[in-house]
Order: structure tokens, then sequence, then C-alpha cells
């Protein structure tokens, strides 16, 4: 390979990887067992590296490998986690070119036969290394077959060939393959750490780059590394050696945090035409209306983590004029707030990035936001209400529900009240005769039992017409006597008549006539309701709900009657008192 000083410009990722144990930023742990297992000579056989992007990962398996096969500056030296860098292993597997040290991408060389290649190739010592060394990135795209071909291998290498995995997804490595590998987990990278750490390099490159900016970067990075120093490239660049905080966000296409808490503050104070202006400004300065939005979401964690514990608001990725600002916001902000602002920024992230507009989006979501910030949550108004009303209940009338739905049908069944009554004998048109016994239809011995069949039985249209079209006259078991409605269809007595004989197996006599029949289930259903309304709206509580709420409607009320009855109908059968279940059957 040429000399790298001859290939024109370096990366920073790249230029300040680091050589050996020492560069290595923010893995201690790792390093001092490392450290302890060369020096005791207990070292594995195999190594798995797993962590998140960038922080390390292929870096810490080239510096095993060099420490692996170092022989020091005079050629006699042995295993060591502190490789000399100039001899002839440490120069070839810095520049990868190492005949012994080979790196494959399992992300490109997924099957058996690329495993295969491996496996023929252990029998054969290292032609000039003490160990031959395979380092393998991104293992868990190996397919399943790959993994079994090197199971046996894996678990008795030679004694000259050691393993070295490194994957971003250890969940996908099988455990079969875990069980054989020492693991390291590397960590994410503290902010304080990555801050020194960009502040040495950019010192030794020459720049000058603001603590603010490099505070920046290192919330950004997220813990990696090697995307810290991408962007660090990347500011420099940007800054052409002087970089600020201003010119990061713009880099970055991020607000100024100082004022994305001002437009957090307009939310919270339902100043909705503030923060539309806000949001605006902020747009036409380059942010992206997501990233406004996130950057809310975050400030909203960030509060909400500061008011359960108030160390996280030493944050050296803060300023400390925006720490006092936190703090202040945590102590007056109540979390039951914090966490629905957190629920709508949820959705409003989801919505910007489906919706054709995203600007539009995001001015929709800061409009329900303020719309919603000085809402009372309902155990508070509850509580308002009662001080307002001293002597009120809630429970005064039952549980009356105000919403924007006109009253629903669900309710107890109005035919409830139409209990046969005496009359004479049937008289009319259309009479079908019914002469089963009466042991037969002892099971219908009411109207009620007719219409719990019908809807046991699923036939909707028959329901809704006899609900709704039926004045029932006299009722006995295989006997029906209505007056129909203005508007009921004109087949209803035979549809019914057929309908019944032929879920009952017994023919039943149905009788229309012109008088004498009382309101439909529909209309006691009604009336119930009515009636349940006026009760409610006697109790001061709820007539204080609808004095603060105007528009609202009743959706349903339950009282505790018709609560006990659902729960009984909805209870699981209890078994007998004196069931046995060893009595011999």
């Amino acid at each position: 390979m040429s000399d790298p000083s001859a290939q024109g410009y370096q990366v920073l990722a790249r230029k300040y990887r680091p050589a050996t144990f020492v560069d290595l930023i923010g893995q201690e742990a790792m390093v001092r067992t490392l450290r302890n297992a060369f020096a005791t000579d207990r070292i594995a056989h195999a190594f798995i590296l797993t962590g998140v992007r960038g922080v390390g990962k292929t870096t810490t398996a080239r510096i095993v490998a060099k420490g692996l096969n170092c022989i020091g500056a005079d050629g006699a030296g042995g295993p060591t986690t502190e490789p000399c860098g100039v001899c002839e292993h440490c120069r070839a597997i810095a520049e990868g070119r190492h005949v012994d040290v080979l790196e494959m991408d399992a992300a490109s060389r997924t099957g058996v036969a690329d495993i295969r290649d491996i496996i023929e190739s252990v029998q054969y010592r290292s032609a000039s290394a003490r160990y031959k060394v395979y380092i393998i990135d991104e293992v868990h795209m190996l397919s399943n077959s790959a993994f079994n071909a090197l199971l046996k291998t894996l678990e008795e290498p030679p004694p000259h060939v050691k393993f070295i995995f490194a994957t971003t997804e250890i969940r996908k490595v099988p455990v079969t393959v875990l069980s054989r590998c020492q693991r390291f987990d590397l960590r994410r990278i503290e902010p304080e750490v990555m801050i020194a750490h960009l502040t040495a390099i950019a010192a030794r490159e020459g720049a000058e780059i603001a603590p603010e900016a490099l505070a920046l970067i290192t919330r950004a990075a997220e813990g990696s590394v090697r995307d810290a120093m991408s962007l660090l490239d990347q500011a420099i660049a940007h800054g052409a050696g002087v970089t600020g905080p201003d010119q990061v966000r713009a880099m970055l296409g991020l607000a100024d945090r100082s004022r994305v808490l001002d437009l957090f503050d307009m939310v919270l104070r339902g100043q909705a035409g503030d923060a539309l202006s806000e949001l605006g400004a902020q747009y036409a300065d380059g942010a992206d209306p997501i990233a406004v939005l996130r950057d809310l979401a975050e400030i909203t964690h960030w509060v909400s983590v500061i008011k359960i514990t108030p160390e996280a608001a030493e944050d050296p990725t803060v300023a400390a004029a925006e720490r006092a600002r936190g703090q202040a916001m945590a102590d007056a902000i109540p979390m039951r707030v914090l966490t629905r602002l957190w629920q709508m920024l949820l959705k409003a992230l989801d919505e910007v990035s489906l919706a054709p507009n995203g600007m539009m989006a995001a001015e929709m979501a800061l409009i329900r936001l303020t719309h919603v910030a000085d809402l009372p949550d309902p155990g508070t108004l509850i509580k308002r209400l009662q001080q307002g009303n001293p002597g009120a209940s809630p429970a005064a009338a039952g549980r009356a529900t105000p919403g924007s739905a006109a009253p629903n049908r669900s309710g107890p069944t109005a035919s409830s009240h139409h209990a046969p009554r005496a009359s004479a004998q049937p008289s009319g048109a259309a009479t079908a005769l019914a002469d089963q016994p009466e042991t037969a239809l002892a099971r219908y011995a009411r109207f009620d039992d007719v219409v719990a069949l019908i809807q046991r039985m699923r036939d909707v249209r028959l329901l809704i017409e006899v609900e709704t079209h039926l004045r029932l006259v006299h009722y006995a078991p295989g006997r029906i006597e209505f007056e129909p409605t203005g508007d009921a269809p004109r087949e209803l007595a035979s549809t019914l008549a057929a309908r019944l004989q032929g879920w009952t197996g017994a023919r039943w006599g149905i009788s229309v006539t012109n008088t004498g029949g009382g309101a439909t289930i529909a209309e006691t259903r009604a009336a119930e309701l009515r009636g349940a309304e006026a009760q409610a709206l006697q109790s001061p509580t709820v007539q204080a709900l609808f004095a603060a709420f105007p528009a609202a409607r009743f959706l349903g009320i339950t009282t505790p009657d018709s609560l006990a009855d659902s729960v009984a109908a909805e209870a699981p059968p209890t078994a007998e008192d004196d069931w046995d279940p060893f009595e011999d059957t």
C-alpha cells in the first residue's frame, strides 16, 4: 500500500484512529480486562465486540491483532496490550496489508462458501506472524448456514488462530456463537469525554471552535466517536478554521436551543400566534420543521427528567443559562402537562413525516398544542367543580359523560316495561293459529324473551323493525297482537311469524290491530334516556360541567343499578359449592 501522505487529505476519523489502547477513549472496562488477560497469558481464542456505530469495534479488533503479533522494536517482544507500532507486523496491520490478519466484511460475504474458505485456511500456520487473526465485521449478517458451518472451528480452533467478531446487532448472533466467544460491550462515549477529545483534535488541527459548537456536535453524535469526528471535520471546513455555534446549527439544520426554549414556553402559555411566528422565523432561518418538533420533544423529555432527578440538569452539552431555564421550567410545569405534551409531539412527528407539506403539518401541531396547553385534566376539573359547589357529588345522579355526540342507543331494553296484560281475544286481520303445547313455548313467557331471541339470532333488520315499528297490544307465549306504526313494513307480521316458527319449531299467531298499542321499544328507551338526563342535570356538578362546556352532549348515562347488572352479566359462572373434583363419575 502506498504512503497515506501521498493520497491527499485524510479525514479526521481515519487520521486520528487510535493505534493503542491508550488512545482508545471511553472503554476503560474492556481495556482493563484485556490488559489483565494479556498479562496473565489468558487470551481467549475468540472475541466478539458489540456496540453502536462508531465506538471503536473495528479499531479495537485491529489493536488486539497488533498486540497479539507485536514483536517489539527489538524483535524479541511477546503479546502485549501496548503494541510498539514500529515493528513490521504492527505497521503491516495498521496499513491493512498483513497476510496473516484477514479482515472480512460479513455484510458482503454472507454465505457458507465464504466460511468454507476460512475453515480450510485455519489448518495452515501463519506465514510470518505469531497468530493468524480473522476479523469478521458485521458478523450478524452471516446466514444461519454460515454460522452453523463455523461452529466447530470456532469452538476448537488450532492454537495459532484467533477470531475477532464485531457487530452492532448482538441479538441477531446465534447463542451458540456467543457461548464460544468472550464478549465485550463497547459503551457510548460520555459527553464530557467526547468534548475533551474533540477539543484536543481541534487544537492539533489548528482550528478555533467555540465550546458551544463542540457541545452541539457532541449532542448530534449521540456517543459515536466516528460521527463526532466526521461532524468536526465538516464544521472546520464550514467555518474555514473559525467555527461558532450558529454555524454548526446551520450545518446541522438545527434551531437555536434558546429559541426552541422560547417556542416551548409559548406553547405552554397557549400563545398560538406567537408560536406560529417563531416557527416561521426558524423555518426562514433554515430549520427543518420536523427538527423543530424533535427539539421540542427533546426539551419535553429533558424537563421531565430534571423534574424527577434534578441532577440531570448538569448536562455539559447544555449552556449554563439554558440549564437554569430548564430547572425553572421543571419546577413550574406539572408532570401531567409534560406527559400530555410528549404524547402529542410523538403523534405530531409522525404526521409531519407523512404530510405532503411538513411546514403545514408542524403549524397544525403547534395550534393543537397551544389549544390544549391550559386545559385541565379530568381530575383537576372535578376538583374545581367540587370547590365551586361544595355540596356536589359526582355520583349524585349516576355517571354522566359530556361529549360531542348525540345520545346513543345503548342502554336497558325498553321492552322490559311491556308486561303482558289481560285483554280481549285478539281480533283483526292476518291471524295465524298456533296450537303448540304450552311446554314448547314456556321459555318465551314474556315479550322480552322474544326480543332477546331475535338478538341472539342476529337478525338485525327484524330487530330494528320490531323495536321501532311494533306497538304491543297483547302477548302470550305463541301469540302476539300489535299495532304497527304508520311507516311500518307491510310484511312485518308475516316475517315475524315465519322467523319465530323457524327458530322455535312452533307456530306463532301474529295479529295486527289498528288501536290499543303502547309505545315502541325505541320510544320507551328514548323516554328513559330523557328522564335519566333530566335527573342527571339536577346534580350541581353536572350543571357546572355543562356551564363550562355549553356545547357538550350526553353520550350515555350509567347508573349504579345498570352497572351492577352489566358486571353480573359479564361475570364468569361459579362452580357449585358441593362439586367435588375427585368424586367418581
